[in-house]
């Protein structure tokens, strides 16, 4: 069985503030981060609503693809996730299924 791994952008409203993170549990991570069980910037921030995520083969991968995001500007975040959810829909539902 093949295991997927993520990278996500998290954001409390839109146009917000936004965290990028990677993960090879998006549903759990993602409900972690609703519930504010991991602290940190998150919790903190009340950062829960998943705006973008992207599917990679490999942790590794994706661990890189964060870390290109993250040094990224504001603007071309925000770009990105319109790209997917011109919306700023929570996408969280939608992988829960």
């Amino acid at each position: 069985m093949e295991k997927f791994s993520y990278v996500y952008i998290v954001m409390n409203a839109p146009y917000g503030t936004l965290y990028v993170g990677s993960t090879t549990d998006l549903v759990k991570l993602i409900w972690q981060h609703r519930e504010g069980v991991i602290a940190g910037f998150t919790k903190q921030h009340c950062l829960g609503k998943l705006v973008w995520y992207e599917v990679h083969g490999n942790i590794m991968e994706a661990g890189l693809r964060e870390k290109r995001i993250k040094r990224w500007k504001r603007d071309w975040k925000v770009n990105l996730i319109q790209g997917m959810n011109p919306d700023w829909r929570d996408l969280y539902d939608e992988i829960v299924g």
